[in-house]
């Protein structure tokens, strides 16, 4: 059975500690930073997997598809309109 407190079940117990350990001592200004790094290279990655599914079409219509994913496809309709009025 997992340990519960445990958070990285692929890293060893101490190396665990060492880096929550780092986090807690963090200045919150840093930890905000590592947060939009990560959205920042989610969108990235998200983008570039829709370009590869939807080759060919506009920067703009990619968007609108990436605000689908991360809304929701109605609140993303409701917000910016159906993905078929985009060019």
């Amino acid at each position: 059975m997992p340990d519960a407190r445990r958070i990285f079940s692929d890293t060893s117990p101490a190396a665990e500690e060492v880096l929550l350990d780092l986090y807690r001592r963090m200045p919150t200004w840093r930890k905000i930073e590592l947060i939009e790094d990560a959205n920042r290279t989610a969108r990235h990655l998200a983008v570039m997997g829709l370009r590869s599914r939807h080759p060919g079409e506009s920067s703009l219509r990619l968007r609108r598809r990436l605000f689908g994913l991360v809304l929701g496809e109605e609140m993303a309709t409701r917000i910016y309109g159906p993905l078929d009025e985009h060019p």
